[in-house]
């Protein structure tokens, strides 16, 4: 019992020492705690207030740069200001400067303007004075030779132009005697080496083409059930097709070359092709059709590409090329205009003018003719509207309106183009014309000629290329037979259209006989 009771108090001793032992543990940690707590917040105080200082140091540094910044920029603005008003102080007295002068030379121009006025109403004062006694001196000459002014005028004008009217016709024949004399041999010389650098095959070109077919059999193939397939080649080509007995051929005729054309290539693709209904020839006329307007740019390409010509509106290219298939008195329309443009370029250059404009305005002074049969108008306005279209030169647009003298050539260029127009027409061969039309024109030329007082016969010799014209010569004297044929060559210039020149020769002859017996 004893023992156990020692046991329990050793135990009740021993947790109670256990107790103050942890106990103390705990109090010891715990103050160990609290000194490491105050340590840390110590520093971090110490920390802050270091942290602070530095702040503050900083915020003093950077207001003081601040400040300084400042004060130099207030420095500035008011060094600034100070020139302002510098320069405003200074225009003002210049202001005032000007304006000082500006009132002298108002009052300067003022006085000016006085003396003026009254030297004007002295001027028309002796004017006045002046006509009158001019007046007084018309009447008093009028009075004394018993003639009005009017009347003594027309004395005088009568008896001037009579006097001098043999003089001016012997001056216009020695001095046109001159002008040939000079201008014969260089226009000769620049024209003979112009056509010698440049010469080209004439071909002919006429307004029917043949078609050769392989037997009979064909021709009643493109004639078809009824005629349907020559009516569906007629209405779509727009040509007509002469089928009559010559064997193995039939004739497409048409005034437009490229209608006819197309209906040629048309009718020989059926032909080889053998399939020949409506349907098909409508389908062969269109991939012609197209064939034919690729035909026609590249042409126009090539033939400004070959001229050397600037860049040229598609429009103006597309003109080009159909003029291929254009003709005028059965010359090829293209061809006459590269004539043309060549003979333009080398005349050009031997005068010193730009050839590039020259070659330019030579191949568009036909242009019109591309459309003619299109749109209403002469070719040549048409062709004026068409280069006033796409903004050609004023040189190209004159040289076009005036190549055939309608409107006068305002520059050198247009007269060439007027020259070598009637070269390429005048070539031996290069033109042709119908019989009608050839005796129609030699009439008109024989009309002409007898029409004026004087005339004994007139006769058109050498296809029209020449008018000898025979008169009276004791009505018309060797002076007038010149102005007979210079008035000749105006009003045939002006009335008749013709291919080439024309010369006109008036021959004046007295014969004085006696027969001795």
């Amino acid at each position: 019992m004893d023992k156990n009771l020692m046991s329990i108090l050793a135990l009740v001793v021993g947790l109670v020492i256990g107790a103050v032992i942890v106990a103390l543990i705990q109090y010891l940690k715990g103050k160990n705690q609290e000194n490491k707590a105050s340590k840390f917040l110590e520093d971090a105080k110490k920390e802050a207030e270091k942290h602070k200082r530095d702040t503050l140091l900083e915020l003093k540094k950077e207001s003081f740069e601040l400040k300084q910044q400042t004060d130099n920029e207030i420095k500035e603005k008011k060094a600034e200001i100070v020139q302002s008003e510098e320069r405003l102080l200074s225009r003002e007295n210049n202001l005032d400067k000007r304006e000082e002068m500006l009132q002298k030379k108002d009052l300067t121009l003022q006085e000016r303007e006085n003396n003026l006025l009254a030297k004007q109403e002295s001027l028309q004062e002796k004017e006045a004075k002046m006509d009158q006694l001019l007046k007084d001196e018309i009447a008093e000459l009028e009075k004394i030779s018993g003639f009005s002014k009017e009347k003594a005028h027309d004395i005088i004008m009568e008896k001037v132009e009579n006097n001098m009217q043999l003089e001016i016709m012997d001056y216009i024949k020695e001095a046109e005697a001159k002008a040939k004399v000079e201008a014969h041999e260089i226009a000769k010389q620049l024209i003979v080496n112009s056509m010698e650098r440049y010469a080209d095959d004439v071909v002919g070109l006429q307004t029917v083409s043949t078609i050769e077919l392989p037997n009979d059999e064909m021709k009643g193939r493109l004639i078809g059930r009824e005629g349907r397939n020559i009516r569906t080649i007629e209405s779509v080509t727009g040509v007509d097709l002469i089928i009559d007995d010559t064997p193995e051929a039939i004739v497409i005729s048409s005034f437009d070359p490229l209608r006819r054309e197309i209906a040629k290539i048309t009718l020989e693709t059926l032909i080889k092709d053998g399939r020949i209904h409506p349907a098909r020839i409508e389908e062969v006329y269109d991939k012609t059709v197209k064939d034919i307007n690729t035909k026609i740019i590249e042409l126009g390409n090539k033939t400004i590409s070959d001229l050397g010509i600037a860049k040229m509106d598609i429009e103006l290219i597309e003109l080009i090329g159909k003029l291929n298939y254009r003709t005028s008195y059965g010359q090829n329309a293209l061809q006459h205009s590269i004539q043309v443009a060549n003979l333009c370029g080398l005349m050009a250059a031997e005068l010193g003018e730009n050839v590039t404009l020259a070659k330019r305005a030579g191949l568009l002074h036909d242009i019109g003719k591309a459309i003619d049969f299109e749109v209403e108008g002469s070719h040549v306005d048409i062709g004026v509207d068409m280069a006033k279209k796409h903004h050609e030169n004023e040189v190209v647009i004159n040289a076009i309106a005036s190549h055939h003298g309608n409107t006068e050539a305002t520059s050198t260029i247009a007269v060439l183009v007027e020259i070598a127009d009637t070269l390429s027409a005048a070539r031996p061969g290069a033109r042709n014309d119908s019989l009608e039309n050839y005796i129609k024109r030699l009439e008109q030329l024989e009309e002409i000629g007898n029409s004026y007082e004087g005339v004994e016969k007139t006769f058109a010799m050498q296809a029209g290329r020449e008018l000898r014209v025979i008169v009276k010569p004791d009505e018309v004297d060797d002076t007038n037979s010149y102005k007979m044929a210079r008035e000749i060559k105006e009003k045939i210039e002006s009335e008749m259209q013709y291919p080439g020149t024309i010369k006109i020769t008036v021959i004046r002859e007295t014969r004085a006989q006696e027969e001795a017996k």
